[in-house]
Formats: structure tokens, sequence, C-alpha cells
């Protein structure tokens, strides 16, 4: 039997794909364009040239360092969740003790505090211990706020697993270090690479830390280094979009590749 087309789905996936696709279009053209070309037709209209000079100017302009800046707080705020949330969410799915329940509801709290409550003291946190201006006082406060989130996604990941087979390997002899690198580690690789995302995400995109607890250049981070393209005269709107689409590629990579296990990671928020 033959199916009638579905008229009225395929005029809303059209408009859909308009409401996502003319933006996008916006932003790659623009960047591909010169400035005067851009201020004289509009944002919408085609390009009359090409030229790369949007993203060669942005390097120009030092954001080169900013991304590489970017890197490494990233990098070290992934390092930092990884090391300490995976023994904390075993610990708070298999010891049945109170200090770990207390624990695991003052991890909890951390949701409920927003960064903008605390700047002014974690501003005087990072001063005293000497670190303003150093990318350090930037990943310490960004890694803290990502723990509290990361525990319950690992934690709710790790109640899936049946304990069956925690039961399995404790009659084998095996040792909860064992069964934690073992069993629950690779029966966690959703939740982990949920985890991963999440603080890369938090890690790329902060920009509250970066502003308070950094001056010079030398420490900018890509959101700040984004204010480089506006002046007095105003701002070069192709050559901010240009920066914008670089520091987006490599954050789109890492969901791109992790999407089908963040999906799968924060279906398990929870647990069963």
């Amino acid at each position: 039997m033959r199916r009638r087309p579905h008229y009225l789905a395929g005029a809303g996936s059209i408009f859909w794909l308009i409401v996502v696709g003319l933006p996008l279009y916006v932003m790659i053209a623009a960047t591909l364009r010169t400035r005067q070309d851009y201020a004289e037709n509009g944002p919408v209209s085609i390009p009359d040239s090409f030229t790369l000079d949007n993203y060669t100017g942005a390097f120009d302009s030092g954001f080169d360092q900013y991304f590489f800046n970017t890197l490494v707080v990233t990098a070290c705020v992934i390092g930092i969740v990884l090391l300490l949330v995976p023994p904390l969410a075993y610990a708070i799915v298999r010891s049945r003790g109170r200090t770990t329940s207390a624990i695991f509801r003052l991890f909890l709290l951390g949701l409920a505090i927003p960064a903008q409550a605390v700047i002014v003291p974690m501003f005087y946190l990072i001063s005293e211990a000497g670190l303003y201006d150093n990318l350090l006082g930037v990943i310490l406060p960004t890694a803290a706020f990502c723990l509290p989130m990361s525990a319950l996604i690992l934690s709710g990941a790790m109640r899936d697993i049946s304990p069956e087979l925690y039961e399995a390997m404790a009659m084998d002899g095996a040792s909860p270090r064992r069964m934690f690198f073992q069993l629950v580690l690779p029966l966690s690789r959703g939740g982990l690479s949920t985890i991963v995302v999440f603080s890369a995400l938090q890690a790329w995109n902060g920009f509250l830390f970066p502003l308070v607890l950094t001056q010079s250049d030398s420490t900018k981070v890509v959101t700040l280094g984004l204010y480089n393209f506006q002046t007095e005269h105003g701002i070069d709107i192709p050559g901010l979009l240009g920066a914008v689409v670089l520091s987006m590629v490599p954050i789109l990579l890492v969901y791109l590749f992790a999407r089908r296990a963040l999906v799968q990671g924060l279906m398990g928020v929870g647990g069963k």
C-alpha cells in the first residue's frame, strides 16, 4: 500500500531547517567577507568575494595564545574531574556509611550555589593564595564547580551496574580496588564520557572566572580574547565571527565524537 506524503511534516522540516541554517549561514559567510563588504551589503547577502583574512587576522591579534591558554585550562579541568569524581562516585554508590552520604549531600548543595554568588570571596581566596593572574587560579575554581554535577552524573551511571556482578567478583576474591578498575570503570564509559564533555564545555566556555581572576594578555582565554575585536570606533563583526568559529571547532569535535555516550550518560542520572 502506497503511503501519501505528509506535506505538513515536510513543510515543518523545511521551516526548521531555515531556522537552524540561516544563523549558521550568516556566521560562516561573514567570516569569509571583508568588513566593508559586510557593512555595505548586509549580513544575509551573498559575498562578492571570499577572503581568509578574518581567520589569519585572529591569530595575528594574539588569538593563538588565548587558544592555547584555553586548551590548558580545559585539559587540566578534565584531568582533575577524572581524577576525583570516579572514586567519589564509586564510594557513594557502594558505601552505606553516614559520612559518605553527608559528603554526597554536600556536593549536591554545590549545585544550588551559582558562581556569581561566591566570586568576591573566590577573588580574595585566589589572591591570598598567590594565584591571581595565573591559569591555575582559573583551573581550580572551574574544576570545583564541575565536581557536583559530574559526581551526580557518574554515580547515577554506576548505580546501573548490576549487584550480581559485584557479588560474582567478590566470590572470586576481588578486592574493592580491583572491582573499581576491572568492573566499574569499564561499565561506566558512558558516564565518564558525559562528565568529560560536561567539564570541557564548562572550562572552554568559562567567562566569569577568567574575567575576574586574570588580568594580563598572557593569561587570557578565548572568551576574553573576543573583546579585542571591539574598539572605540565599532566592532569588527567579520573578524569577531571568524574568531568565534575558530573557538567553536575544538569543543564541537569533542561533542560530535562523544554525543552518543553523552546522551546515554545523562539518561543514567538518578539510577534505575
